[in-house]
């Protein structure tokens, strides 16, 4: 490795991935659309219970599910409107399972969590129309009294 140049998180990525032999997939880019794929972590101390939650996330419908890049993930693809990660891995703990507990593991839980959500949340509003908006708010704005409103009759009114 030279020395020369400064180190940036996508160097530093890529060397981890080049030291484990393998290429990861970019699971932490955002994912604007409805298609999901994500990381399910297991618990270390329990490497049995990848391929029992494989074998039973593989029997749900519009769900796909494989190996992830190490031996407790799985990495799974899905439309939001059909699962969420929350609901996924709610089930599977229900079920006996034992996920990952660690810092990172617990918060990007919690982010892709409030994301699904909002995501989910936002497509069940309708549309809103920009220009009825604007229109509404420039009626009110008529008749709401501002400084550039003078209440005197014009003919009251002396020119100077």
């Amino acid at each position: 490795m030279s020395h020369s140049g400064k180190m940036t998180v996508e160097k530093a990525r890529r060397l981890r991935d080049e030291e484990r032999g393998q290429q990861r997939m970019p699971l932490d880019d955002p994912h604007p659309g409805s298609r999901k794929q994500r990381e399910i972590r297991f618990d270390h101390a329990r490497p049995e219970q990848v391929a029992q939650a494989r074998e039973l996330l593989a029997v749900l419908e519009r769900l796909t599910v494989r190996e992830g890049h190490t031996p407790h993930i799985l990495t799974v693809e899905y439309e939001i409107h059909d699962y969420t990660l929350q609901g996924l891995e709610t089930a599977l703990v229900r079920q006996g399972f034992h996920l990952e507990h660690s810092v990172y593991a617990q918060l990007s839980r919690a982010v892709i969590y409030f994301c699904e959500e909002t995501q989910l949340r936002n497509l069940q509003q309708p549309e809103r129309l920009l220009k009825q908006s604007h229109e509404i708010y420039s009626k009110a704005w008529e008749h709401h009294p501002h400084g550039d409103h003078d209440d005197t009759p014009p003919e009251l009114r002396s020119e100077k």
